[in-house]
């Protein structure tokens, strides 16, 4: 067994762990291993471990694997900042987008979907910048009902509205655990004012917080280095 296929179970027994200790089901979080810059390597040895979500920030690195890894059944995830003209990369190649943050962004990803795969669908979350920090991208919680609810009135074909996502604040673990919480609420004031019924994802925790965000509810966290080790 590699170091990386280690360090995966380890992950996966303590989000186990962590997820019977906040009172839910075992399998209640998933997980989503961070590939970006890894080698294609790095990843096959992660899909030997059982690992099937994958998640990426940018569209030229995740299309120097994608292509290379068809013959496995992953689920990929774009969970970066992306930019509208780079949405045609998008249909086809992820079945999750982390990262939402404009009507403009949404309109664009549709008209591709629509393009490409009109028969499939995107499963989207809106990335919310809870925290407000400068360097982050994502809407201002009070922001998000109000696009949810102009995203729902426009009927937009081939996207699926999941839930939300934010990033926790780095090196502080008591203002992160209020990001998480307000996020938590935030996703149930959605949930009341929407209606959607499967609008239920909560994508927040990375290696350094991912316990604090299962605590918070998270359904969906982001781990790279906890797996993969520290970027050369």
């Amino acid at each position: 067994m590699s170091v990386i296929t280690e360090n995966l179970s380890v992950v996966k027994h303590r989000i186990k762990e962590l997820s019977l200790m906040s009172g839910r089901a075992d399998d209640a979080v998933k997980l989503i291993a961070v590939s970006k810059t890894r080698s294609i390597q790095e990843v096959q040895q992660t899909i030997g471990g059982g690992q099937c979500d994958f998640g990426e920030n940018t569209i030229q690195d995740a299309l120097t694997k994608i292509p290379e890894l068809t013959e496995h059944n992953i689920d990929w995830h774009f969970i970066g900042h992306l930019q509208s003209k780079k949405s045609k990369h998008i249909p086809g190649n992820f079945k999750w987008l982390h990262s939402v943050d404009s009507l403009k962004l949404a309109q664009k990803l549709s008209a591709e979907m629509a393009r490409h795969h009109e028969n499939f669908e995107l499963n989207c979350l809106l990335q919310v910048n809870v925290a407000e920090q400068t360097s982050k991208s994502g809407l201002a919680e009070n922001e998000v009902i109000l696009l949810l609810d102009e995203l729902l009135q426009q009927k937009l074909p081939g996207l699926n509205w999941r839930g939300l996502m934010t990033i926790g604040v780095q090196g502080n673990k008591v203002q992160t655990g209020k990001a998480f919480s307000a996020l938590r609420n935030l996703l149930n004031k959605c949930q009341r004012t929407s209606g959607l019924k499967d609008f239920d994802q909560l994508s927040m925790g990375m290696s350094s917080d991912y316990a604090i965000a299962i605590q918070e509810g998270s359904t969906m966290v982001r781990i790279g280095t906890a797996i993969f080790g520290d970027r050369k």
